[in-house]
């Protein structure tokens, strides 16, 4: 009877662990996979149509999210920075970064019926 007490504390204290170490992920997730290079507008409508750099944008991402995409900003000005985007809708734009960490990603950004930037997240596919 102990032994099984002593099984479901460590059970119950390594899962609290598990799910603690995976919600700390997730939260800087972004940050980790797609924060390693500054913005470059340049470097980034060339790489529009690479295909042999698998994550071709993906480095730039969270810079750009994070750092120059600004709330309120007008929507052809983010294209005009961005040049144009892989899929739009009246709502958002989004822009392929490429596959990344095994999986496709895009970068999303969101605009309210004024066409003004609210947020954008980067999402996969």
């Amino acid at each position: 009877m102990k032994l099984i007490n002593a099984a479901s504390i460590a059970l119950a204290v390594f899962t609290l662990l598990l799910t603690i170490v995976f919600f700390t992920w997730w939260a800087f997730k972004d940050q980790a996979v797609f924060g390693s290079e500054r913005f470059d507008q340049t470097r980034w409508m060339q790489s529009a149509a690479t295909l042999e750099q698998e994550c071709k944008r993906g480095d730039m991402a969270y810079d750009l999210k994070e750092n120059i995409l600004i709330k309120g900003a007008q929507r052809d000005a983010v294209m005009a920075l961005l040049g144009r985007p892989s899929l739009e809708d009246t709502n958002a734009i989004e822009y392929d970064l490429g596959k990344c960490m095994h999986v496709y990603h895009a970068l999303r950004i969101f605009f309210d019926p004024n066409d003004r930037l609210m947020h954008s997240r980067i999402s996969s596919h």
